[in-house]
């Protein structure tokens, strides 16, 4: 699938200030959220609707209605928990996931250390959530994690994605979409995204 890349004034605003090392922990956590209220509007353009009668202030009319319990948010952990509040504001009653790992810096693979799911995952569309997607190891875990449980429809967001991300993760889940708001040039010898905007965890929770 085709990433789906979003282009809009605002967002484009949005990101100079996120990329701003001067940009402080409080704007920073609220831009992530922003952004990915976007992205969550973005990737939810295909939801299934269904015929709803109402009764406005004025006549009984007709409108249609998503079942938000058709779906489940999985943040990647820790980063990926600052895009939940975005995701959140959009779909209230949406069933979350979380999915715990931590980058290995010597061989740059993800180490799993908690995996926590809705038990009818299968029943659910899910979105995955992680600010960054660099190097791929993360995403791709979490993916087949996700499959081995039973969900058969993913979908990916992330505020920044690298090329080497989008590959490895179209290799092996070409059903996977993924959505971002910037497509960056590369990752650098230590797989951080070039230019990208540092360690998204360490600038959500002020830890660096």
């Amino acid at each position: 699938m085709e990433v789906i890349e979003l282009k809009h004034p605002l967002i484009s605003h949005k990101l100079a200030i996120l990329r701003d090392k001067r940009t402080g922990t409080k704007e920073f956590r609220e831009i992530i959220s922003e952004l990915s209220s976007f992205l969550c509007y973005e990737a939810l353009r295909d939801a299934k609707l269904s015929d709803v009668e109402i009764e406005t202030p004025i006549c009984k009319t007709k409108g249609q209605m998503l079942n938000e319990d058709n779906y489940a948010f999985v943040p990647i952990l820790r980063a990926g928990t600052g895009m939940l509040d975005g995701l959140i504001s959009v779909m209230p009653n949406a069933k979350i996931g979380h999915i715990g790992m931590y980058r290995n810096e010597e061989t740059l693979e993800p180490v799993r250390y908690y995996y926590k799911v809705p038990k009818d995952i299968e029943n659910r569309e899910v979105i995955v959530l992680d600010p960054m997607l660099a190097t791929g190891g993360s995403g791709l875990d979490a993916i087949e994690s996700l499959k081995k449980s039973g969900a058969k429809k993913i979908k990916f967001l992330c505020i920044i994605a690298a090329p080497e991300g989008i590959k490895k993760i179209q290799e092996k889940h070409p059903d996977v979409q993924i959505y971002c708001t910037a497509i960056d040039e590369k990752l650098n010898e230590i797989g951080y995204i070039v230019p990208g905007l540092g360690d998204a965890g360490d600038r959500i929770f002020g830890t660096k």
